[in-house]
């Protein structure tokens, strides 16, 4: 079996924007468990590396599209980058 790639920047630019999306929208790690079947807590904690099926489904159901997902985890990664200077 080959080795799942990683790379641990971009899966954290993902997490820092789904997060960020779902607490916008007040959306509870319970809720979102209840209601896609995906424990995002794990996901959040960067224990589990998603696939692009689960993001589509993530996003689906954040009422993004993927798309408008990376366009928000450059405006995430980018905001990070201006606080640190």
């Amino acid at each position: 079996m080959q080795k799942q790639y990683e790379n641990d920047k971009i899966v954290q630019e993902v997490i820092d924007c789904i997060k960020a999306i779902r607490k916008s929208k007040n959306i509870t790690l319970e809720a979102f468990y209840f209601d896609t079947g995906i424990h995002i807590a794990r996901i959040e904690q960067g224990k589990t590396n998603i696939t692009v099926k689960t993001l589509s489904t993530i996003c689906d159901y954040l009422e993004i599209s993927l798309v408008d997902f990376f366009k928000k985890a450059e405006e995430i990664k980018a905001d990070k980058l201006n606080n640190q200077n």
